[in-house]
């Protein structure tokens, strides 16, 4: 198949990368603002340069990946639908939850698949937990624990445009907990603070985050977030049953140093970035695009599944700003 990429930056083209190492994707067709990014993954993948997006959706593709500005993103997601391509487009569906609203409006009724890139939901671990839970090996859940530290902050530039952490970085543990468990998220308790580098605190964010969320059972999922582990990239979940306990992430490239007498593990390089940690489950997201395009499966990541994560973050940002327990509902009536 033919596959349009939008955007070239560094997520954009280790899609593209990824894209044409797929026995099913035959060529590419690229687009960038920066006519140079375009250029240098053309002479590199083999690819076709278009000018603008209009001339990528006039290119005979089968499908699009949208890798550009979150401010971008509406406007490609819409015209993408409008000219009948599916397209799989990289979180979040909008800078705000009100324009990702009016996304989920316009593409609603439509008959063309949108996936949003959740890139956990293809990780192995991720995939074999939520099985377990499902599966009820578990038992009933009580408690889950989520974890995603990042080894460095962001350029400031990136952290002052993210919309906050919540938004930014905690989306990824929110949208997998409701994935894994099956589960809403009713309530949500957030605390952070600022120890690190100062242009975080500068922007109005927190550089490190923990969250409590009461789920729609009355089970608890604890979240913890930070920009600074310098050990390295740091993600994992616990999910604790009645029946049995289980963990993703428990493997010897965690960035975590047991000080336990005799302790070996982990005994591997730890993880120092996100594409190295989740470098298999980018392949499989986009493997499962390629399928959606296809039509032999429906979405797996929809706007509607990207924008419930959003309106936890809404509520995440909104409880540390106020400090007090905030519920889904009343953000989402705000």
């Amino acid at each position: 198949m033919r596959i349009g990429i939008l955007g070239l930056g560094r997520i954009g083209a280790f899609h593209a990368e990824t894209l044409s190492g797929l026995d099913t994707v035959g060529s590419l067709v690229v687009s960038d603002p920066f006519a140079d990014a375009a250029k240098a993954a053309a002479e590199r993948f083999g690819a076709e340069v278009a000018d603008s997006p209009e001339a990528v959706l006039a290119a005979g593709v089968d499908g699009v990946v949208v890798a550009a500005a979150t401010d971008a993103h509406p406007g490609l997601i819409l015209a993408c639908v409008e000219a009948g391509v599916p397209v799989f487009c990289e979180k979040p569906v909008a800078r705000t939850m009100a324009e990702g609203v009016e996304v989920l409006k316009a593409v609603g009724g439509r008959d063309v698949p949108v996936q949003i890139g959740y890139n956990r939901r293809f990780d192995a671990g991720f995939v074999a937990a939520r099985a377990a839970v499902r599966g009820g090996e578990l038992g009933k859940l009580h408690t889950v624990r989520s974890t995603t530290l990042d080894p460095a902050p962001p350029p400031a530039a990136y952290v002052a445009a993210s919309g906050g952490i919540f938004r930014d970085c905690s989306v990824h543990d929110f949208d997998i907990i409701r994935w894994v468990t099956g589960r809403e998220v009713t309530e949500v308790y957030a605390a952070g603070g600022n120890r690190g580098a100062s242009f975080i605190a500068e922007a109005g964010d927190a550089d490190t985050t923990g969250a409590i969320l009461t789920l729609d059972d009355g089970t608890l999922a604890v979240v913890s977030n930070s920009r600074h582990n310098a050990r390295g990239y740091d993600v994992r979940m616990e999910l604790h049953g009645f029946a049995d306990s289980i963990a993703v992430g428990l493997e010897d490239k965690l960035p975590l140093r047991s000080v336990e007498p005799g302790t070996t593990f982990p005994a591997g390089t730890p993880h120092d970035f996100f594409m190295d940690r989740f470098a298999a489950a980018y392949r499989a997201e986009l493997t499962a695009f390629t399928e959606v395009v296809a039509g032999s499966r429906p979405s797996p990541c929809t706007v509607e599944d990207a924008l419930e994560a959003g309106w936890i973050a809404e509520a995440c940002t909104l409880s540390l700003r106020e400090h007090r327990p905030v519920t889904i509902a009343e953000v989402r009536e705000a």
